[in-house]
């Protein structure tokens, strides 16, 4: 019935692996962050950073020098707080998937 409305079943999706690695490890690090009962100095910067890596993710491709810009920043404002030790790392090795920016 697709086949006949000129449109093609989805198999799989088009989307960049890296992309979508991003999404998911900013996803849970949101939760994590939204889950974490202290509330410390910088958490606000966090969360206004992981919104804007969520939304870059969801843009498609996302800029290079701006991943790496809000990675330092969340890192920054929660990377005192062991308890998102690991989630901040998930997010940082997914911007990694991105490679060096040009210069």
């Amino acid at each position: 019935m697709l086949r006949s409305l000129g449109q093609r079943p989805v198999t799989g999706s088009d989307e960049d692996p890296r992309v979508t690695e991003l999404r998911t490890a900013v996803s849970r690090l949101r939760r994590e962050l939204a889950a974490h009962p202290a509330e410390f100095t910088d958490r606000a910067i966090a969360e206004d950073e992981l919104a804007a890596l969520a939304a870059m993710a969801v843009g498609g491709m996302p800029e290079i020098p701006r991943l790496r810009r809000s990675l330092l920043l969340i890192a920054g404002a929660i990377g005192s707080v062991s308890a998102l030790s690991r989630g901040l790392s998930d997010v940082r090795q997914a911007v990694d998937l991105f490679g060096e920016p040009g210069r």
